[in-house]
């Protein structure tokens, strides 16, 4: 709906109304695991935006207006979305795909800013493409983030990117298809400030064909990668740096000829500590490992599927329309 405002020098200026909510399909059932889980920071969890009404949105102005909004809204995203840039998301959001054609092409989501926190927000079951910077960004401090059953190809900048002092995130059943920077977790080698943040779990996530950073870490401790299927990938499957702490367990390594560096450093980065444990290697390097770890279990439950099934359990469950 629009309405005309005439300036003082008798033009018609167009400007856009409020939109106003509407009915929705429900939300997908489900609960985060994982860090998303854990209480802290002020929150028991990550409920996205269970308190307030559902929208549906088939535009990139829709959902900027209501992502950016003061108010919690779970936003059904319908059709495929043309961004041109990032959209800003700000706290207690839920962005869901309808069905399984849900698309956001060319841009991003961008979650938090320096002045509005992107705390409390779930996306799921959206498809990202050819995004012009990362298609998802997790910064600033943004705490307690689910991201799952989403599918990421290949785009300008990261996939999934997760920095400046963010943390209690979980990465789950996603898949990333021909990606390069697929996933960094910490901003640079002299951002000092994440150290005793990006506490984030990746599981059941898929890396077909991508390239690096599944994930490339700094700083933080503990990183839980588990149960992930490592598909054909090029340069390495995980990086531990800059002293960070990941443990990686029951994953399925198949044609990665370096799944994981730590103790050695990587690039112009600082060695980093890794315990590697009930993976399987299939035609695959040798995951550099060395050092302790907080345990993952000091903060939250979690059971853990044999490596041997997690390629079938994997590419039968992961992505949209799961």
């Amino acid at each position: 709906m629009k309405r005309f405002i005439p300036t003082v020098l008798g033009l018609a200026l167009v400007a856009t109304l409020p939109l106003p909510a509407t009915a929705a399909a429900a939300a997908p059932p489900g609960a985060p695991d994982g860090f998303a889980s854990v209480a802290g920071l002020g929150l028991s969890g990550t409920t996205g935006g269970a308190a307030g009404p559902t929208v549906t949105v088939t535009t990139a102005a829709q959902l900027a207006q209501y992502a950016g909004a003061n108010t919690p809204y779970t936003i059904m995203v319908s059709g495929r979305i043309a961004a041109s840039s990032m959209i800003t998301v700000v706290a207690n959001k839920s962005i869901l795909g309808v069905g399984s054609n849900a698309e956001i092409i060319g841009g991003g989501l961008q979650l938090g800013t320096t002045t509005r926190p992107g705390n409390n927000v779930i996306i799921r079951n959206i498809r990202f493409t050819d995004a012009d910077d990362d298609s998802i960004s997790v910064t600033n401090g943004a705490h307690h983030v689910w991201i799952d059953h989403n599918e990421f190809g290949p785009g300008y900048d990261g996939s999934l990117d997760i920095k400046r002092k963010s943390t209690f995130v979980t990465v789950s059943w996603n898949v990333f298809r021909g990606t390069d920077k697929t996933m960094l977790l910490g901003h640079s080698d002299n951002y000092r400030d994440d150290i005793g943040y990006l506490r984030v779990s990746y599981h059941h996530n898929w890396f077909n064909g991508s390239n690096q950073r599944h994930p490339r870490v700094r700083f933080g401790e503990p990183v839980h990668v588990y149960n992930n299927y490592y598909d054909n990938v090029g340069a390495y499957g995980i990086a531990s740096t800059e002293n960070a702490g990941v443990v990686a367990e029951g994953n399925y390594f198949e044609n990665v000829a370096f799944p994981c560096h730590s103790t050695g450093g990587y690039a112009e980065s600082n060695p980093g500590r890794l315990v590697q444990r009930a993976n399987v290697f299939v035609n695959s390097g040798v995951c550099e490992a060395g050092g302790t770890v907080t345990e993952p279990r000091t903060f939250y439950s979690y059971t853990l599927d044999p490596a041997a099934n997690v390629p079938a359990l994997v590419t039968a469950g992961a992505g949209v329309g799961r």
